[in-house]
């Protein structure tokens, strides 16, 4: 006979709290659209509008008013996956105490779940950060070297992302080396000693530290040399951010998340326009066998979004990228392990309810911290079994991708 004490809302609540626990990196990012979505409830393909904040210029003196106009700028959150693990039991292991079968079975069921979803969204967002530090094929923290950290640290400050509420992940390897690496530069003496013990520090005040064996690895593609022709831009979007045209014949379809520069193309202050000391990094987002390809940020020549200009802090023409020098990080074919620094208003990960099925005593939701969960139970009379199957309904977006710098190996 099966414990009584075995309920549906047992398990449910047991496998809630050992997936809040397994969360690693979605727990940092903002997760303020959620309620948005249970207001109105959603399917699959449920989407949600999200407004960026207005950007202007700066007029110069007592002159006429120069009135500017609204230009909100917006982009879509859309709830598009539904992941979930399915399992199977039988009467005597039913008869399980909560605890045997949450070590058994839920903990296990729910570590891959929220694994495999971490792993996709923090690859996916990563690909899409165009500020990137480190040294390709050197690890962060070798011979004490923790510029790549402190660099990344600047980028951030640099995009006006505020200094509160920042996080890093690192796997496991780069933070062993940066523990090694920095035990002697400017920890105090119980840090250090902390960081001995464990194996990895946790926080500081650039940002909390986290140790994620799922942050990206990124491959170059084999003809990706140090430099190569760029060509041109594309007609501008209906926002204003143009794209490239064209990079080179012998770079086809470069590997979506590829960093480079572009020659003569400097970032600039996002508020006073003042040129950087540092080339604008792009990261392309799609490709096509043509050599056009899509890339973050899009390109803003003039107006309040202006992101780039020459090193003179002079205002760039569609000429201006014409023939230019492109310089990608890291060599043909190398595979790269990018790290992510970032403010956790950089992205959105959001869940949505599912629907409770007409068997509503097998079937319970609940949600905690914004992560919505779903447990649905029914028996199968013939084999004498009982079958669960646990469901999360998610969607993310990238919102800022200046906010975050990858830290690259």
């Amino acid at each position: 006979m099966a414990n009584s004490l075995l309920t549906i809302d047992m398990i449910t609540r047991e496998a809630q709290r050992v997936a809040h626990e397994k969360l690693t990196f979605l727990g940092t990012i903002d997760r303020s659209y959620d309620d948005s979505y249970a207001k109105t409830g959603a399917k699959i393909g449920s989407s949600l509008r999200v407004r960026y904040p207005n950007q202007y210029e700066r007029r110069r003196g007592s002159r006429v008013m120069d009135v500017q106009e609204q230009s909100e700028k917006a982009d879509t959150v859309t709830v598009a996956t539904q992941d979930g693990v399915d399992m199977k039991f039988n009467s005597a292991e039913l008869a399980l105490s909560i605890d045997q079968f949450s070590e058994r079975y839920i903990e296990p069921a729910a570590s891959v779940l929220v694994s495999g979803i971490e792993g996709d969204v923090l690859t996916d967002l990563t690909k899409s950060v165009p500020n990137l530090t480190g040294t390709a094929g050197t690890v962060v923290g070798t011979s004490g070297d923790i510029s790549a950290i402190t660099n990344a640290r600047a980028k951030l400050n640099q995009y006006l992302a505020p200094k509160s509420n920042r996080s890093v992940q690192f796997d496991s390897v780069t933070m062993g080396s940066i523990v090694n690496g920095a035990k002697s530069l400017f920890h105090d003496g119980g840090q250090v000693k902390e960081a001995f013990r464990e194996g990895y520090y946790t926080r500081n005040a650039m940002a909390d530290w986290y140790e994620n064996e799922r942050t990206y690895v990124h491959t170059n593609i084999s003809d990706v040399t140090g430099t190569t022709d760029g060509t041109g831009l594309g007609t501008a979007e209906s926002d204003g951010g143009y794209t490239l045209v064209d990079m080179h014949t012998t770079v086809v379809s470069p590997t979506v998340g590829t960093v480079f520069t572009i020659a003569g193309v400097y970032a600039c202050h996002p508020e006073t326009k003042t040129a950087y000391s540092h080339e604008q990094q792009f990261t392309i987002t799609a490709t096509s066998a043509s050599g056009a390809v899509s890339v973050l940020p899009k390109i803003y020549l003039s107006g309040p979004r202006k992101n780039v200009c020459s090193s003179s802090s002079a205002t760039l023409a569609a000429s201006d990228f014409n023939s230019k020098t492109l310089t990608f990080h890291g060599a043909g074919s190398s595979v790269l392990r990018h790290n992510l620094m970032y403010h956790k208003e950089f992205a959105t990960f959001v869940t949505a309810d599912l629907p409770l099925m007409d068997d509503a005593h097998k079937c319970v939701r609940r949600v905690q911290d914004g992560l919505s969960m779903r447990v649905w139970q029914g028996s199968d009379i013939r084999n004498d079994e009982l079958l669960m199957r646990i469901d999360i309904l998610y969607g993310w977006k990238i919102l800022r991708p200046e906010w975050a710098c990858r830290i690259s190996n």
